[in-house]
């Protein structure tokens, strides 16, 4: 994980995608509240999204590579935002470390230089928001 500082010379990845991303996140977590299922989130996050602008792909199904073999279908990404952006969304009492690993992996195998891990059982959403940046894709 690294801090926003290290991505800004990549003006379409810099604080204000994320920032912009987030108030999309705390607008559906204003309504709800913590409690509902993890689908909710997604389905309310996603037409936020796009009526902000983003393009949004929902529950993005990926394939992995492993030397000659491609397993489709390995691994589901919540939500993609332009391409770039991962959101993994969850619904639960705490976020574990396989969590933030599979955000890492995801990030990785799709080349994308962000993610957002959003914990929207959280009273206030802030305390819910990871943001991971992987520099070496940002150029992608």
């Amino acid at each position: 994980m690294t801090d926003d500082n290290n991505i800004t010379n990549f003006p379409d990845l810099g604080p204000a995608l994320t920032r912009d991303i987030i108030g999309c996140a705390i607008k559906v977590h204003k309504y709800f509240g913590p409690g509902l299922l993890e689908s909710i989130y997604e389905e309310c996050l996603a037409i936020e999204l796009a009526e902000k602008g983003f393009q949004v792909q929902k529950q993005l199904s990926m394939p992995v590579r492993y030397y000659d073999h491609v397993f489709e279908n390995a691994y589901r990404i919540d939500l993609w935002v332009n391409q770039k952006v991962i959101i993994e969304l969850k619904a639960v009492e705490k976020v574990l470390p396989v969590h933030e690993a599979q955000i890492l992996s995801y990030m990785k195998l799709s080349k994308s230089p962000l993610g957002l891990l959003i914990n929207f059982n959280e009273k206030l959403l802030k305390d819910g928001i990871k943001r991971y940046a992987l520099t070496e894709f940002a150029g992608e």
